[in-house]
């Protein structure tokens, strides 16, 4: 069972935000990517994680069950974000939380870190998660999975937008999903509206500065055969950033908590602890 929370977000925009497991333990913040939920994180909140971490999953601004106006402000700037994740570790009282953040979540990730410094949180797991936005980036560090799916689901006609996001979904994995894990993640990518979808992306962002002055641990999980961020990205990450270390995994694209969770949850577990060493 989890608890749910609703908390005034930046701009006091409500978010959905849910915890599950051991209240007692460390927190781990997950962040789901574009046009995502919580529910991606179903493998870590329904996993034996729960037994010993306080698992919390929001769902970002525009997406899910929080509030989700249309016009573009409310997702291109960078501030509202960082009051997001802030706003949820004090209305939570979450000590110094890992944040997790899988694909887009990577730059709200950089985005609290940039406001906020890193005194409130103990380590970064970016999961396929992203640092850069920009044109340059676009032909280098992001690939056919993404880029192939844009303009179909930023479209306003419905059926161009269910195609196009079967064939985006599909292509989050290297080998099939399962009927039930196709169906929710299609799902829960469905109700975010293709306005939304396009105004996260008419952001410019650049996180190398995050990354260079990041002064807590940071792991850099990443799918070798990923077509959506790039393993080019990962690759930069642990470039710039003096903290980060590398989980590769071969034969696995964009959902590595999906595609192998097994190994994924016993990395964060021990990336966790060891924060706190």
């Amino acid at each position: 069972m989890s608890t749910k929370h609703t908390i005034a977000g930046g701009g006091n925009l409500r978010l959905h935000v849910r915890e599950w497991g051991n209240a007692t333990g460390i927190p781990i913040l997950f962040i789901h990517g574009w046009s995502g939920s919580h529910l991606a994180w179903r493998y870590q909140y329904e996993s034996p994680l729960a037994d010993e971490f306080r698992i919390v999953a929001l769902d970002l601004r525009g997406h899910g069950m929080s509030e989700a106006p249309l016009e573009a402000g409310n997702y291109t700037e960078a501030q509202l974000w960082a009051e997001d994740i802030a706003a949820i570790i004090e209305e939570l009282n979450l000590d110094r939380p890992v944040l997790v953040g899988w694909s887009y979540g990577g730059f709200v990730i950089g985005d609290y870190v940039h406001a906020y410094g890193c005194e409130a949180i103990s380590g970064v797991n970016y999961a396929g998660g992203g640092v850069k936005l920009n044109e340059a980036a676009l032909s280098t560090l992001y690939g056919p999975g993404f880029l192939g799916h844009v303009e179909g689901a930023t479209q306003l006609d419905l059926p161009t937008n269910i195609e196009t996001m079967r064939q985006f979904v599909r292509a989050l994995v290297a080998s099939p999903m399962t009927q039930v894990d196709f169906d929710n993640t299609l799902a829960y990518n469905i109700v975010v509206s293709p306005e939304v979808r396009g105004a996260l992306l008419a952001r410019e962002i650049d996180h190398d500065d995050v990354l260079q002055a990041m002064r807590v641990p940071v792991l850099v999980t990443q799918g070798e055969a990923d077509q959506h961020v790039l393993p080019a990205m990962a690759e930069h990450i642990l470039q710039v950033c003096p903290t980060a270390k590398a989980s590769w995994y071969e034969g696995v694209a964009h959902m590595p908590f999906l595609e192998n969770p097994r190994r994924f949850n016993s990395e964060l577990a021990t990336f966790a602890r060891d924060t706190r060493d």
